[in-house]
């Protein structure tokens, strides 16, 4: 595998620029003094940032993007070798990294280095410990897998020796991290186009547990099924996490505001360490900062820079984030796209002010709305009317006979009023005609979805002057 040396600056051509992960690594990059530059199939606030920044970006892939000065093609997980620039770049001998290996690379320069895995919460939980970083006057460098508002984006370059970062499990690309400190979350079954089965998936999330380094810590939830099986054989220390047990680092006295944000006591090792109030509504983020609190007191950070963190942490974009409110109906917007995601959503929901929840929801993926069928079902019925819009394909072709229409049908059986409309502006269309002052608006999924919320409440604020 080609190696980087990172003191000495290249070319470098980031094949998917646009994305989350890539332009927040393109952005580090570039604020060490490389060179780079990029494409990606259309223009985003992402890519117009990294221009502004002295990036060249090009729209659409062709090889002649690869000028001849490139010294390193770094590609995402969707680039295939049947992609012009990959073919450019491999005619040409330059070398190539996936996201991933450029990423594992970059984290070894730095000797604080942090990764945060699991199948949910990993974006919520790096940025809870983003901001105890923040608080701590650590300096550190950032990427996370959405906006926070914190560091103005989706990356930080700091001038410290701490790194932190999410690792994604899906193609294996966590295994080329290694990093001080490693946290999974939890572990379920997803990404099931790439792997066979949950079992396949926890031998991978045990091979990157045993990445922890030898002076690190590994940071586990309790409640993964059988952990004893991801901890074998490690070299580094191990603490657990969960709530209201007997782990390393626990809670008590857990009470909900009116906005269904927890306040709690957290304990170290059966000792009370303090108490902290969230900004950040439902039981799942309890897990989420308990993820964060046990990593800081493992890296040495005191109670008060823990609490100071989490208490100003407010939330990362399409997290139930809050978008607006009009005629008295309030939209949230979440990016929940997992059956154990929109349960917790909707847990969350559940004790937020409101009257009716009408979910408007985008199914991710062929491969997981197939697998999770009932799942999905089961989760999106605890809505009091669910309107589904068209799977959103990403980087599938197949639709294995998958349709938001009859998974309409499946929650309806469920006895929860469903409907399903093929684009976006009869969704809008129809929420506008039903919906009734004090209901809870959620637009749901990792895709585009969240433009129904914008143009209802743009519509909206029209016709109300």
């Amino acid at each position: 595998m080609y190696t980087i040396n990172f003191k000495h600056p290249i070319h470098i051509h980031f094949i998917g620029i646009g994305g989350i992960s890539m332009s927040g690594l393109a952005e580090i990059v570039l604020r060490e003094g490389f060179s780079v530059s990029g494409s990606d199939s259309r223009s985003s606030e992402l890519t117009e940032l990294l221009a502004a920044h002295g990036a060249r970006i090009c729209i659409g892939q062709k090889a002649g993007n690869i000028s001849a000065d490139t010294d390193l093609v770094v590609y995402t997980a969707a680039i295939h070798p049947d992609n012009p620039e990959w073919q450019a770049a491999a005619a040409a001998k330059i070398p190539m990294l996936s996201r991933a290996e450029f990423l594992g690379q970059l984290m070894d320069n730095y000797k604080r280095s942090i990764a945060v895995a699991g199948t949910h919460g990993k974006t919520t939980t790096t940025s809870m410990i983003a901001h105890i970083l923040l608080a701590a006057d650590t300096d550190p460098t950032i990427s996370v897998g959405g906006m926070l508002a914190a560091i103005g984006g989706n990356i930080r370059v700091g001038a410290s020796d701490v790194f932190l970062t999410e690792a994604c499990e899906y193609t294996n690309s966590f295994l080329n991290f290694h990093p001080r400190y490693n946290i999974i979350l939890n572990i379920e079954e997803d990404h099931m186009d790439f792997f066979k089965d949950l079992q396949d998936i926890r031998r991978s999330f045990h091979r990157f547990a045993a990445n922890t380094l030898p002076d690190g810590v590994l940071i586990l939830n309790s409640a993964i099924d059988c952990p004893e099986e991801i901890t074998e054989g490690l070299c580094s220390g191990t603490a657990t996490f969960g709530i209201g047990g007997k782990e390393d680092y626990t809670t008590a006295e857990i009470s909900f505001n009116e906005t269904g944000c927890a306040s709690f006591d957290f304990y170290c090792r059966g000792e009370m360490s303090g108490r902290v109030s969230l900004k950040v509504p439902g039981e799942h983020n309890i897990s989420n900062a308990l993820a964060a609190i046990a990593f800081a007191k493992e890296a040495g950070f005191s109670d008060a820079q823990i609490i100071c963190g989490l208490q100003s942490f407010g939330g990362t974009a399409r997290r139930f984030e809050y978008r607006g409110i009009r005629n008295g109906v309030t939209v949230i917007d979440d990016y929940a796209h997992h059956p154990t995601e929109i349960r917790a959503t909707l847990a969350a929901a559940a004790n937020y002010p409101h009257g009716r929840v009408i979910c408007v929801f985008q199914p991710h993926t062929y491969t997981r709305t197939k697998a999770f069928w009932h799942e999905f079902a089961e989760a999106l019925a605890r809505a009091d009317i669910v309107i589904l819009a068209d799977v959103y394909a990403a980087r599938e072709t197949d639709t294995l006979g998958v349709s938001s229409s009859d998974l309409a049908k499946s929650i309806r059986e469920l006895g929860t009023e469903s409907y399903y409309f093929p684009d976006f502006d009869q969704i809008k269309t129809f929420v506008s005609e039903i919906s009734m002052n004090r209901d809870l608006l959620i637009t749901m999924g990792a895709g585009d979805i969240y433009r129904v919320g914008e143009a209802f409440l743009t519509e909206n604020e029209s016709n109300s002057d």
